[in-house]
């Protein structure tokens, strides 16, 4: 534990008679404004036709993830002591107002600020919905049920993405301007949402909130605490294999000559297809054993670069995704919940952001380098050589990892 000072529950003492079920609801329907995302396989395009290189595009996306990466842990924090409300709702503002720059800008400094405002404004609900939902579940007496729950929460993200792909497709064939206009509207629902949570009862453990608590929440999670540690880095380096695919296959569904409605399409399928599998990943997970789940969604993942690389046919490519889309809808819920499980409450939602500050800040490495090299050598030779980077991450951390799964959760 990071203190020794116990303090109340935070809120009423009658907190705990409340029915905290309906934050589930309100949850999914951030979840919905977050990731029906109408521009999500058509930015790159959009990019490109407004004059960008695959370097500036990619440096866009890593200002984005440096964003976060300022914001992850102190927005976490925030969250531990001011409660996960204020921030997710504070997140939800930033977002509209991101798209709303989008739809104003015509280039790339507009784009920068659209970013940076995007960044921080996921900063502030990256690590707290997570927590806010594991919370209002034990407040329920339901926590063990948090694995089933995250994975219904995230396949309806990727279910409301599946949709918006598309939906975006379809509007971009009009023009590609007309997605980010939508766009703007979709992300103002999450404010009523997240204005209408109700704050589950916490143990609070912090008199003088402050940097110095920060650097002991960290100091704890990537130093002090080994299991937690091997946790949080093998989560982000997978973390950031499935980020980055996200953006790169968009560019590849172009080089073979897919319409911006067909990459919509593309994206639909692509998005039922990893939440219909989040769905059973509990069931899967229980199945096949926390070893091979691991194994071999990670061996796919990093695989998945490696063997697009070498794909030159829509034909190849496509069975490739498909199949990379399977086990991200397997190992992001799972690998989540390992996490929640051995994390206090107090610092949960810091811990999470801790996680999502180490997947945005290997990504804003990784974003710039393979623009870089797609721009100087070719797309599929950047697929190739980044695939081997993830793979080695990945090979130098996973026996750590496994051994820490031996270890038991905390109790509740």
């Amino acid at each position: 534990m990071i203190s020794n000072e116990i303090f109340t529950f935070d809120g009423q003492r009658n907190a705990m008679q409340r029915d905290f079920s309906q934050n589930i609801i309100r949850l999914y329907i951030i979840k919905v404004a977050k990731w029906f995302m109408l521009t999500m396989p058509i930015i790159m395009l959009f990019y490109k036709d407004l004059g960008l290189s695959h370097q500036e595009a990619f440096q866009l996306k890593a200002i984005y993830s440096i964003s976060i990466v300022i914001f992850e842990v102190p927005s976490g924090y925030l969250a531990d002591i001011l409660g996960r409300k204020f921030t997710l709702v504070l997140g939800a503002v930033l977002g509209t107002l991101g798209f709303l720059f989008y739809s104003l800008g015509t280039g790339f400094w507009m784009f920068l600020a659209a970013e940076m405002t995007l960044g921080i404004g996921q900063s502030f609900i990256s690590g707290s919905d997570s927590a806010m939902l594991f919370d209002s579940l034990k407040a329920d007496g339901r926590s063990h049920k948090y694995l089933k729950y995250e994975g219904l929460n995230f396949s309806i993200g990727n279910y409301s993405e599946a949709l918006a792909g598309l939906a975006g497709g379809a509007l971009a064939e009009i023009s590609l301007h007309l997605p980010f206009y939508f766009q703007t509207g979709i992300a103002f629902l999450g404010i009523p949402a997240a204005l209408t949570l109700i704050e589950p009862p916490r143990i609070k453990k912090r008199k003088r909130p402050g940097f110095s608590d920060i650097l002991k929440v960290i100091k704890h999670a990537l130093i002090q605490n080994n299991q937690l540690r091997w946790n949080l880095i093998y989560s982000s380096i997978i973390g950031t294999s499935t980020l980055t695919m996200a953006w790169v296959y968009q560019l590849k569904l172009q080089e073979f000559g897919f319409t911006e409605i067909f990459i919509g399409a593309t994206a639909t399928g692509l998005n039922l297809l990893v939440g219909t599998v989040t769905l059973f990943s509990s069931k899967l997970e229980r199945k096949m054993g926390k070893r091979i789940t691991i194994l071999s969604t990670s061996i796919i993942i990093t695989g998945g670069f490696v063997a697009a690389g070498f794909t030159d046919k829509a034909l190849f490519f496509l069975p490739v995704l498909g199949i990379f889309y399977m086990a991200r809808g397997i190992a992001t819920p799972v690998l989540k919940d390992y996490i929640n499980q051995i994390t206090p409450s107090d610092i949960r939602a810091t811990v999470l952001s801790v996680r999502s500050l180490l997947i945005r800040a290997i990504f804003a490495v990784i974003a710039p380098l393979f623009g870089w090299i797609s721009d100087t050598l070719s797309l599929s030779e950047a697929l190739f050589i980044v695939g081997l980077v993830f793979m080695a991450l990945a090979l130098s951390t996973i026996t750590l990892f496994l051994n820490t799964l031996k270890k038991k959760a905390l109790p509740d």
